[in-house]
């Protein structure tokens, strides 16, 4: 088609765009960056649930590991006098050595944020920060044995091992053994009270709300009990691993040992055979297993959602607080929800952690350097979503009115019981029992049954009087086996 037969834009009014644009003409505006406005929710609007991380997986808590980890070496190799010419330091000495690092402040991040931007290598800043201070110590002609023999990756991951194990024993455990309390609680305190199962989403045989909050219990100490027993490895062999410059310095000493002892100082798991870097193994198997926790305390939440959805549960209202915006008789389920979306993303970040970090090109590449900084977002999610589980368990009531009535509008669930019944029966040699699955079925589906209706079809089988008397006895409240008994072994 020639270009003149194309149709052509008009120039009337009517073509103007419906709403002025704004381009060219945004007002100034303050800058919310220079105000130290945090990007992210966890150091915003949620820091704190999160913020005891911080002590240990922030930037200047890695620092601050990275010092306590040069010090102690530093004072390793004195006491062992692995050098020639190294004398152990005095007490006084070394309190004043450790003292770099408790002092490790406010003034101190700044001082070594100006030192890292000349050096442009955060490990050397370290270095220099640490020597800066050797002169006022007496210690100046040992400066050179500051990060003796030692990559940065020898730092490093002895740094990033005392955080995450600082970090998972002293806040993340706690505050998983907090919600997993408030389960348990609520499992024994429920431990008779009865439900009705929903196995597929539809009536099933009953249970009591105790036992179902055991199992989870029972499931999430299992996760608890496997992190608590978690290995957090470490090494200091160097740059490939093979102590070469210790050797080439210090040939007769035995540097495996040192090594091996220094880690084993720092509460650490020594890793003999490494190569640059640590391997990282143990971190992945940690995230495996918070991530596990994760995605079953995500199916409790769903639960839990879902039994406040049919009335199972009441939530109590906080006193001023607005549920709804526009319906002001709701209360949301907020703090499962909450939940539910920040154990996806703390999972998200564990299972990117857990492939990552298990993989180095060769003997070292630094693709684990931005992602091991991600590790306290990781566990920040998970515990956020602990905080709003501990919470929003303090918040449930049980609605045993509206259990018990539920259960009442579904006697069908017996079936299973008759038929069982039957088949004990037929076994025993009582006549009139064939084909008790069929008949029951024949009753019971796609047909609403009472207790009169049941009870009548029990009293027309011809049972045996004992057999019939414990059936006629029971209802959907009392039919739950063992489950009292069993919400007890959490």
């Amino acid at each position: 088609m020639p270009e003149s037969s194309l149709p052509q834009p008009s120039a009337s009014p009517a073509a103007s765009p419906a709403f002025p644009t704004t381009q060219g003409t945004t007002p100034a505006r303050q800058s919310l960056a220079d105000a130290g406005i945090p990007l992210g929710p966890l150091d915003g609007r949620y820091r704190s649930a999160v913020a005891p991380l911080t002590e240990h997986l922030s930037e200047a808590a890695l620092n601050r590991n990275r010092l306590h980890v040069e010090v102690e070496w530093f004072i390793h190799l004195a006491h062992h006098e692995v050098l020639p010419g190294l004398h152990p330091l005095t007490d006084d000495q070394e309190q004043e050595l450790r003292a770099i690092v408790t002092d490790f402040g406010a003034e101190g991040v700044a001082e070594l944020g100006a030192i890292e931007k000349e050096t442009v290598h955060d490990v050397k800043a370290v270095e220099y920060y640490i020597g800066r201070r050797l002169p006022a110590l007496g210690l100046e002609h040992l400066t050179p044995l500051v990060h003796f023999a030692c990559t940065s990756e020898d730092i490093n991951n002895l740094s990033y091992a005392v955080g995450v194990r600082d970090a998972i024993g002293e806040v993340w455990l706690p505050a998983a053994r907090a919600a997993v309390g408030t389960l348990r609680d609520m499992a024994t305190a429920a431990a008779a009270t009865p439900m009705l199962s929903r196995t597929h989403g539809q009536p099933a045989t009953p249970t009591t709300l105790g036992k179902e909050m055991a199992v989870f219990v029972h499931r999430l100490e299992r996760q608890i009990r496997r992190v608590e027993q978690q290995e957090y490895l470490g090494k200091i062999n160097g740059a490939t691993g093979t102590y070469a410059a210790h050797l080439a310095a210090v040939p007769g000493a035995s540097w495996p040992d040192v090594a091996r002892t220094f880690v084993e100082h720092l509460g650490l798991t020594w890793n003999p055979l490494t190569t640059q870097i640590e391997s990282h193994d143990w971190q992945a198997e940690l995230y495996a297993d918070v991530a596990r926790f994760n995605r079953i305390l995500h199916g409790f939440c769903v639960d839990v959602w879902s039994y406040i959805s049919i009335g199972y549960f009441a939530q109590i209202p906080v006193a001023g607080a607005t549920g709804s915006s526009t319906m002001p008789h709701k209360v949301n389920p907020i703090r499962f929800e909450n939940a539910e979306s920040n154990l996806e993303l703390s999972n998200a970040l564990l299972d990117s952690l857990g492939a990552t970090l298990v993989e180095s090109r060769w003997q070292r590449d630094l693709t684990d350097s931005t992602s091991q900084r991600n590790i306290g977002n990781a566990l920040g999610h998970s515990v956020l979503a602990l905080s709003n589980v501990t919470k929003g368990m303090a918040q449930l009531k049980v609605a045993e009115t509206v259990l018990a009535e539920d259960l009442d509008h579904n006697w069908e669930v017996l079936g299973e019981a008759v038929q069982t019944v039957m088949r004990a029966q037929a076994i025993a040699g009582v006549t009139g029992m064939d084909n008790p699955y069929e008949r029951l079925k024949e009753l019971t589906r796609g047909h609403r049954v009472d207790g009169e209706r049941m009870r009548e079809f029990v009293q027309g089988l011809g049972l045996e009087a004992d057999a019939e008397a414990r059936l006629l006895a029971l209802t959907p409240a009392s039919y739950i086996g063992l489950a009292e008994e069993l919400a007890h072994l959490h």
